[in-house]
């Protein structure tokens, strides 16, 4: 990978959005790597952010991959830097801690990049608004990583887990199996099956998936951790419905790395 501060990696060498839904996709990918590093992949991140080396920086490449490196060498540099020294305060506080004041510097970075992108190639005030509209339809970093959006959406998510808990007790034959997970989205035959669609995604449409949070999708699988009570697609995490079906007590990566720590 290349040395902090480009313009990521897979991006080429002229990479520059020039349009609104270029710079989101930017902004999209970006965000993607940043909570991969800190949700999926924070076993690593936190290893590699040895508060020994020097000044390091989080960055998030339109790739969805993400680095920790040392910041970019010339001044100014070609894109906003992210926070400095993220490492320095890792061992000073609870991790928890640590991992959501990294969220927040994450998400005013990404702000940053979006709109350095758009005073660069002359967004004018309606492209300025359409693009902050089209950032703030998903959870910041921050919401993720801390679990407010888990409290925001609490209801529905009681709704869905008693949903997917009856519906697994009467297919199972009353398993005492805790998996959680929503149906599989059939075929639309008919008007009625549609409605029914209609009708599981207004159901269950403020759950978001704790590792990219993107909205729930009916014809999508999904899996909730019994530790957190967060919700995930299943390929986010790598579960399949027919593993999920073996699975007593799922545990989310998070979740399961904290234990390895412990």
């Amino acid at each position: 990978m290349e040395a902090g501060g480009g313009v990521g990696v897979g991006a080429g060498p002229n990479y520059n959005p020039r349009t609104v839904e270029e710079v989101f996709k930017d902004f999209k990918g970006r965000r993607a790597g940043l909570i991969k590093a800190l949700t999926n992949d924070v076993e690593d991140f936190y290893r590699q952010c040895d508060p020994e080396k020097e000044n390091l920086c989080l960055y998030g490449f339109p790739s969805e991959q993400w680095e920790v490196n040392l910041p970019a060498e010339e001044v100014p540099p070609e894109l906003p830097e992210p926070a400095l020294g993220i490492n320095f305060a890792r061992d000073g506080m609870q991790e928890k801690d640590w991992l959501s004041l990294v969220a927040v510097h994450s998400d005013a970075w990404l702000l940053s990049v979006a709109f350095y992108f758009g005073a660069r190639f002359g967004f004018d005030k309606a492209d300025r608004k359409r693009l902050f509209n089209m950032i703030n339809e998903f959870p910041t970093i921050f919401e993720i990583v801390s679990g407010s959006v888990k409290k925001q959406s609490k209801e529905k998510s009681s709704v869905s887990n008693h949903s997917s808990n009856k519906s697994k007790s009467n297919s199972k034959g009353q398993r005492d199996s805790q998996v959680k997970y929503s149906r599989i989205a059939q075929p639309k035959d008919d008007d009625e099956g549609l409605d029914d669609d209609e009708e599981d995604d207004d159901e269950h449409g403020d759950t978001l998936c704790g590792a990219c949070g993107d909205n729930y999708a009916a014809d999508e699988f999904w899996i909730c951790c019994d530790i957190c009570e967060k919700w995930f697609h299943g390929k986010c995490v790598k579960i399949t419905p027919a593993r999920a079906e073996h699975i007593k007590q799922y545990k989310c990566p998070s979740c399961s790395n904290k234990r390895a720590r412990s």
